[in-house]
């Protein structure tokens, strides 16, 4: 599978129990998305992955087990495996909203000069930004993008 067609949607972050279970920071709308997501690694066997349980109702982070990992020790080893789903099995978005994997790559336009082309999009809790590869930082709240020209234009 080419790398475009990976979507990384979390990270094993840390054993939990004695038991072999993992926590998984996820990147997900909701946490609990990553029980029907058909989830993969290249360092895990095929549909190893099984989701638990959320860790809390208010943390993005959840419990998972790994098929074949039966202990804290063993677990441990996973620590910082990144996991993905295939981009086709993302759902359909309605208008004006945007997968992040899909800005990234894109120009981005200020008073009709290119700034810069997006490297990154991180959220502080204050909003998603745009991290670009001239090392600039830009808010993405109020920006327009236009999916054809590949171009998102912010304030």
């Amino acid at each position: 599978m080419t790398d475009n067609k990976k979507i990384l949607v979390g990270k094993i972050v840390a054993p939990q129990g004695i038991r072999g279970e993992v926590r998984v920071q996820t990147y997900t709308a909701t946490p609990t998305d990553m029980k029907t997501l058909p989830v993969y690694s290249p360092k895990l066997a095929a549909g190893a992955f099984h989701f638990v349980r959320p860790l809390n109702p208010t943390s993005s982070v959840i419990v998972a087990r790994i098929d074949g990992v039966n202990d804290r020790n063993a677990a441990e080893l996973l620590r910082g495996v990144e996991l993905f789903i295939n981009r086709d099995d993302l759902p359909e978005l309605a208008d004006g909203e945007y997968y992040q994997t899909d800005l990234i790559g894109m120009r981005v336009v200020r008073d009709g000069l290119v700034i810069g082309v997006v490297d990154d999009i991180q959220n502080y809790g204050g909003g998603d930004i745009l991290e670009l590869d001239s090392g600039e930082m830009v808010s993405f709240v109020g920006a327009t993008v236009d999916v054809k020209s590949k171009t998102i234009t912010v304030l």
